[in-house]
């Protein structure tokens, strides 16, 4: 991986590579014809790729000697998890069902949290290899695509690859949806934004490319008003927040808070 060592941080590095190598593992079981499935207790689909993922992720992110945070993991009860001040909250793979599906829209999510809040962030999409990536304390994200040897075309941090979010105009409001939920609270929330607009489009798309469709500007809002999990939002949500973007519980107004006793998320609603 190409970068530049005197304009980036440890901590974005090392979860780039981390996710750049979940990704590859994810796209070498993407390949099969076939591959291993299993559905968890909770009733939501594991395959191969999200265990050999979380497997190589936490290789890269354990020498940080930061706690980890995962999907996959067995994760401390809340009595240790509470004195952390800082901790990396990983979804392996997220979009399973798209996965599963082979609708390419799947995304690996790594988050670095401190005192409940992202400070870094980064999302990796395996088939199309685009690289999200984001230090909200410097309030700058970048999006770049990666050739075909998983090595950055620009250095880190390139000008030329920030992405930065477009005010929303009176006459279209682009509300982003789901490919695999789309349910009543998200319908009347669309009805209700109805009469401040000339026209509204939904724009669907899988996992946490909702969060990065907002953050480029290419749709003006997320309501989330169907249960996820920490590991579902944290780097999303640093992305958005690095370039402007509000990450808002329905249940306080506040932004949504990590490293929870209960690490189910509120409903919210991600709006400029």
């Amino acid at each position: 991986m190409k970068n530049n060592t005197q304009s980036i941080t440890d901590p974005i590095e090392i979860a780039i590579k981390a996710a750049i190598s979940g990704g590859s593992a994810i796209m070498e079981i993407y390949r099969k014809p076939n591959f291993e499935l299993e559905i968890k207790d909770d009733r939501s689909p594991l395959t191969e790729a999200d265990t050999a993922a979380n497997t190589l992720i936490n290789q890269y992110l354990i020498e940080t000697d930061i706690p980890i945070i995962s999907e996959e993991n067995k994760n401390l009860e809340y009595d240790d998890r509470k004195h952390w001040d800082k901790c990396w909250i990983v979804d392996p793979l997220d979009g399973t069902k798209e996965f599963i599906k082979r609708n390419g829209e799947f995304t690996v999510n790594i988050a670095l949290c401190q005192k409940g809040r992202p400070v870094l962030g980064v999302i990796y999409v395996p088939v199309s290899r685009e690289l999200y990536y984001a230090d909200v304390t410097k309030k700058i994200a970048y999006k770049t695509i990666l050739d075909e040897e998983l090595n950055l075309t620009n250095e880190l941090f390139a000008e030329e690859d920030r992405i930065s979010m477009s005010k929303t105009s009176k006459a279209l409001a682009r509300v982003v949806g789901s490919r695999s939920h789309m349910n009543q609270d998200t319908l009347d929330f669309i009805s209700s934004i109805e009469s401040d607009f000339d026209e509204i489009e939904v724009v669907s798309k899988g996992s946490s490319l909702k969060f990065c469709l907002v953050a480029e500007g290419k749709a003006d809002f997320y309501p989330r008003f169907a249960p996820t999990m920490e590991w579902d939002t944290a780097a999303g949500h640093a992305i958005c927040n690095a370039v402007g973007l509000k990450v808002i519980s329905q249940q306080t107004n506040e932004e949504l808070p990590y490293n929870k006793e209960n690490l189910l998320n509120p409903y919210f609603l991600v709006s400029q």
